[in-house]
């Protein structure tokens, strides 16, 4: 199906002019853009700096530790939950298993990109969510996130699917009662960042959820269910969502946001915040740990490729997602070496399941690999020191028997 839909993308990029019409923000404006009337929801990828961290370190030391109860004076655990697609089943699964063994910690920080984005409000918000991100990863199916258009249609759209049904999931999920307990956890101090790419811009943008929601606007739960949908939306295939900004005059356009994982695989926090001076400002116990949830497969695998467009195209795309989830873990450790942040990793081995995907989003291939995720957590066996993990030989050929060891 995967073929399929890369055929038809290649066949509507020959084809004319689009239907759809926009009102993009101006050049001139767009790093100056508000949402919803607000400066500091989001920040830029290549601006490496959140303005909610910069003010945090402009702040007494007592006063941060007064404000932000929920991160001072304890442990930090912090987790980056990747993209892709069906296979963030693995990682679902993982999560609930892991509350199931009675270890899972609260995490002071969750990231997400793509499907990971999708997980992430539910990790955010502990084992009281578990039921339903188990829901999600084990009863849907490619019917409940996208459907193909006609075929005339296409042609003159912005994808070769309707991803109204995903819509549809994501807002009987992402509920108001969902959006108050986020809000509520970001003012203990907690963070709950997703991923989009600006593909305007062709650069990646980070959106503070829980501040968003802690806005109280009108617009608060609609725009998070936008940003998680654009977060998955893998360009072509999936519509953009045109997420509407103002200028600093106040005029309104519209940014185009796809996948996160266009810009990158995973995420942890900006790389010029002094990480260090954070932990040691806020009295962190212990040593901070971050967890990197790798929803695909680290190894490569021999397959000859069809000498037709659709295998050529994605074996190309999946080789370019597995190296730059790769090098994003290498950036990550650099980071957290720096920092004094240990870091753990975990990633789908290699013969985990004997089930095939028979279409995009296939059920049976989602709740094999959850059951998978989550026994592999409840046998405590996921994670690995990510230095061993990315170490020359361990990358390239450490299998599930070498990470149990």
């Amino acid at each position: 199906m995967i073929y399929r839909l890369l055929m038809a993308l290649a066949l509507v990029s020959m084809a004319g002019c689009s239907g759809v019409v926009r009102n993009a923000m101006p050049d001139e404006a767009h790093r100056d853009a508000t949402v919803l009337g607000r400066s500091d929801l989001r920040f830029w990828a290549s601006e490496d700096f959140s303005p909610t961290w910069l003010k945090m370190m402009q702040i007494e030391p007592e006063e941060i530790r007064r404000t932000h109860p929920a991160i001072a004076d304890t442990e930090h655990h912090y987790l980056a939950i990747s993209g892709g697609g069906a296979n963030g089943a693995y990682g679902a699964g993982l999560l609930v298993g892991w509350s199931a063994l009675g270890t899972r910690p609260e995490f002071t920080m969750v990231t997400g990109i793509s499907t990971g984005a999708l997980t992430a409000p539910f990790a955010f918000l502990g084992e009281a969510y578990d039921e339903q991100l188990k829901e999600v990863y084990t009863t849907l199916d490619t019917a409940s996130i996208l459907e193909f258009g006609n075929v005339f249609n296409i042609l003159r759209a912005d994808a070769i699917t309707d991803v109204t049904p995903l819509r549809r999931t994501i807002e009987r999920y992402v509920t108001e009662d969902m959006i108050a307990d986020i809000a509520a956890e970001y003012r203990g101090g907690r963070t709950l960042l997703i991923g989009t790419t600006n593909l305007d811009a062709s650069e990646g943008m980070y959106w503070n959820i829980g501040r968003i929601a802690n806005t109280g606007h009108a617009e608060s739960l609609s725009l998070i269910r936008e940003i998680l949908r654009a977060s998955a939306s893998i360009p072509g295939v999936f519509p953009p969502v045109y997420i509407k900004a103002q200028t600093p005059d106040g005029e309104t356009y519209d940014e185009m946001h796809v996948d996160g994982g266009t810009s990158t695989q995973m995420f942890l926090y900006p790389p010029r915040i002094d990480w260090e001076y954070m932990t040691k400002m806020l009295n962190v116990q212990g040593t901070p740990r971050a967890y990197l949830i790798r929803n695909s497969y680290l190894n490569t695998d021999y397959k000859p490729v069809k000498p037709r467009l659709g295998p050529i195209l994605g074996r190309t795309i999946d080789s370019l997602i597995r190296t730059q989830g790769i090098g994003d873990a290498y950036r990550i450790h650099a980071l957290a070496e720096r920092d004094g942040v240990d870091v753990r990793l975990t990633w789908i081995p290699e013969g985990a399941i004997n089930v095939t995907a028979e279409e995009a989003f296939d059920p049976n291939y989602m709740k094999a690999l959850f059951e998978f995720g989550y026994q592999r957590a409840l046998n405590g066996e996921p994670w690995l020191d990510v230095s061993d993990a990315l170490d020359s030989n361990s990358s390239q050929t450490l299998g599930y028997e070498g990470m149990k060891q």
